[in-house]
């Protein structure tokens, strides 16, 4: 029995990557020696086991040959006689192909070490085109790489293009293709995932609301970089790059959906883009059943992400309302988190990018100011039926206030 670190561990200790799990293949061993040397059996669709101390996954080294469509449409072979070769061989990437013995020899017999001086992602077999899960796997490793300077090469690219055009694509389930997009958006360079899966042609098969922002102009005055596809991934850019959670990366994915839906008469306005976004937002949502946190961040933000742009304008019985609709009283996180979305949105835009965003704060100081008007500082013998309606009148006073001490400091003012 031989026992060899393999896959992400390896290739990042070989990148200088940071990484946290640690992988193990197992050659020459059986089911039964595992068992009987204390591990754990946890895998389904082949023998994978814990290690009894550290609890580390060890797999038994395997072949695999396609048998239905889709992800599970496998059938595995694990025996003794399989080598560590030829479980390598079974592997998406080059980079993720190579292994290493306790005593720190590396064995790479499909030259992954060779695409990592290169910076090339890189299938390993023809085999690769058989598992429509590698597609999104593939343009995850680009996001998560593209600040070492890696690229999809050309003709793994081409295998990609061959199962975004089988309709393969479509048997991969819901919860594979969020699992692997929420991982993806959580990377540096997020923005990298969507267009690696433009370029292949899957995102027209998987993301269609987002797909077809593409090639819609807006109003240059507004939006330099006028394609409201760009206009989308470099908002999710400056999201990655402020470090935000996925709950506002994705509700920045996703502000925009409704531009794709305006008429073509009004272009390059985006007239009530808000309210036309609503539906494909709640579309992409169930179809790809994303948590409701997200999802109703997502609407919140797709709805009212212009009033957040234009709250130095907005009367402070208006601003109340937002709030409102933002349940401040009750999720005070969640008005930070649509700043941080609206930021986004408006940094996102060429020669925008360093631009201040004083509305962030102001809507989180009017949020404060709000919040703090209790119903314990209303006068003793109000009826208690008069309450909630003093309390609306004392939030919009303060607003109002705020308001007056506080001016927009825009230029535009």
């Amino acid at each position: 029995m031989q026992i060899y670190l393999v896959g992400g561990a390896v290739r990042d200790q070989l990148l200088g990557h940071p990484y946290h799990e640690k992988d193990y293949v197992v050659v020459g061993s059986s089911p039964e020696q595992l068992l009987a040397l204390g591990f754990q059996a946890v895998g389904k669709d082949f023998p994978v086991f814990l290690h009894p101390e550290t609890h580390e996954e060890y797999a038994l080294a395997r072949t695999e040959r396609k048998s239905g469509q889709g992800y599970h449409g496998f059938e595995f072979y694990t025996a003794a006689d399989v080598s560590l070769e030829d479980d390598l061989q079974r592997r998406d990437l080059t980079i993720n192909a190579i292994a290493m013995d306790d005593a720190g020899h590396i064995y790479d017999p499909y030259q992954g070490q060779q695409d990592i001086e290169n910076k090339i992602l890189r299938h390993v077999s023809p085999a690769f085109a058989e598992d429509p899960l590698r597609v999104l796997r593939v343009a995850r490793f680009a996001a998560r790489y593209a600040a070492y300077g890696f690229r999809v090469a050309t003709e793994t690219l081409a295998l990609m293009q061959q199962l975004a055009q089988s309709g393969e694509l479509n048997h991969l389930s819901a919860e594979r293709v969020w699992k692997e997009t929420s991982r993806a958006l959580m990377e540096a360079r997020a923005e990298v995932y969507f267009e690696v899966l433009r370029q292949c042609g899957a995102l027209k098969v998987l993301f269609p609301e987002i797909d077809a922002l593409f090639g819609v102009p807006q109003r240059a005055e507004y939006h330099p970089e006028i394609d409201c596809g760009i206009h989308t991934l470099m908002s999710l850019q400056q999201a990655c790059q402020a470090n935000y959670s996925l709950e506002v990366r994705f509700a920045v994915l996703v502000h925009d959906l409704g531009k794709a839906l305006t008429p073509a008469e009004q272009l390059p306005r985006h007239i009530l883009h808000e309210q036309r976004g609503i539906e494909p937002v709640t579309a992409l949502c169930e179809r790809l059943k994303v948590p409701t946190q997200l999802k109703q961040l997502a609407l919140v933000v797709c709805k009212e992400h212009l009033k957040c742009h234009q709250i130095y304008q907005l009367k402070a019985g208006t601003i109340w309302r937002l709030l409102q609709r933002l349940d401040v009283l009750r999720r005070p996180e969640r008005v930070v988190a649509f700043s941080q979305a609206c930021e986004c949105d408006a940094k996102g835009r060429l020669h925008f990018e360093n631009r201040d965003y004083p509305q962030a704060q102001f809507i989180l100081a009017v949020a404060e100011v709000a919040r703090s008007i209790k119903a314990h500082s209303l006068p003793k013998d109000l009826k208690p039926a008069d309450i909630g309606e003093m309390l609306i009148t004392r939030r919009i006073e303060a607003i109002g206030q705020y308001k007056k001490q506080n001016p927009s400091p825009l230029a535009a003012e």
